[in-house]
């Protein structure tokens, strides 16, 4: 078994590329720092266009009101006359945001709000689920790297105090939906180089998922295990976690952008995962749990582009597995909002996630995001991870 010390080498020396917000953004390997995907961009409805008034409410929210009708020189009447106009949105007014941000936040929102398929008719809820009455809320990374996430970005005590601070402000911004923490662990990381048996990942021992369990107890958080599968598959990766996710407080992720189906190396390009892998691990998931008479697992897939899951509308749903597909991209705030409603709210699969990056959001000046802001998203995401 290799060191701490050897396997944080291994996780440094493969960081090939730096991720940022544009077309032909390339992923850090193995650091999961996702950019957004601008190469399928997003129209702004027409009635929140640029011409759309924004006005200050209060010191607490601010208004997007929709352009109002106007008569046209032929004698037609425009169609904003004829149509009825949208109410107005009142959403959270945060200093630094600017008007394109407002104006995509409301988009989304007016999106999801027309959404018939929401919330998404599942199966009925079985004792211990914990999805949707807590919102989970999540600290992602790996302690053997500074760079993967906040997990690993700070002394345990200082991380898991900073933790507490984000749980008692989702709690005060909406305690309808009482706060469960957890610890989000990138177990298997996608690599750089080939490894001894080709797959492009290093797995993490046994040794480091206990030290990050007993983080989480003092904290009664749940444990996420996460995959970079690379060029391994689900099937051979999930089934070496099973003595942990027998726990019932350990549940899983999967992350499609460096699942790379084609052999390419991670990193080269944003991989995809389908609905049968997807499936595969569902149906895992769920034997583990009705044979082990564990509470329903919650199964974490992140998304940032239409292509990262295929065929989504084929994700079959079992009351023993709750699925959230989070959406995992960094950048401006417009560009999360439109990502959330391309490549979550607009394809349904049962719960919504949203990711928030403390460095890369904020890297040209942005505030990250506050909770009511996100929570004006609809639907409100019940999976809320922190990297």
């Amino acid at each position: 078994m290799q060191s701490f010390r050897n396997l944080a080498t291994g996780l440094a020396v493969f960081s090939l590329f730096t991720g940022c917000a544009t077309k032909e953004a390339q992923p850090e390997t193995g650091l999961d720092q996702s950019p957004m995907s601008t190469m399928e961009p997003v129209a702004v409805v027409a009635d929140d266009s640029a011409d759309t008034p924004l006005t200050t409410g209060s010191t607490d929210t601010a208004r997007i009101a929709s352009t109002a009708g106007t008569a046209s020189t032929s004698g037609i009447a425009s169609v904003d006359a004829i149509a009825p106009k949208p109410a107005p949105i009142t959403i959270p007014s945060v200093a630094g945001r600017s008007r394109k941000d407002s104006i995509a936040l409301v988009s989304a929102i007016r999106a999801g709000a027309k959404d018939t398929r929401w919330p998404v008719k599942g199966p009925a809820l079985l004792p211990g689920s914990i999805l949707p009455a807590k919102r989970i809320v999540a600290y992602y990374g790996n302690p053997l790297s500074k760079r993967m996430g906040i997990l690993g970005e700070l002394p345990p005590n200082q991380m898991l105090a900073r933790l507490d601070r984000e749980v008692a402000a989702w709690n005060r911004a909406d305690p309808s939906h009482p706060v469960q923490p957890a610890l989000h662990l990138v177990v298997v990381v996608a690599q750089g180089a080939p490894g001894r048996d080709g797959n492009y990942r290093l797995r993490m021992p046994d040794t480091l998922i206990e030290k990050v369990a007993s983080w989480a107890a003092t904290r009664n958080a749940l444990v996420f295990l996460d995959i970079q599968v690379g060029l391994s598959t689900v099937q051979q990766e999930v089934p070496r976690l099973e003595s942990f996710l027998k726990r019932p407080n350990f549940h899983l992720g999967l992350d499609p952008e460096f699942s790379m189906k084609g052999g390419e190396k991670p990193g080269s390009k944003i991989g995809t995962m389908t609905a049968g892998d997807i499936n595969w691990t569902t149906r895992y998931l769920a034997n583990l749990a009705e044979s082990n008479n564990l509470p329903p697992k919650v199964l974490v897939v992140h998304r940032f582009t239409r292509k990262m899951i295929s065929g989504a509308k084929d994700i079959q749903l079992d009351p023993h597995v709750q699925i959230v597909i989070d959406m995992d991209g960094w950048g401006a705030p417009w560009l999360k909002y439109d990502s959330y409603r391309d490549y979550v709210q607009a394809e349904p699969v049962q719960f919504t996630g949203f990711k928030i990056f403390y460095g890369n959001d904020s890297k040209r000046g942005d505030p990250v995001l506050t909770p009511s802001e996100v929570l004006r998203l609809t639907p409100p995401p019940i999976y809320i991870q922190y990297q």
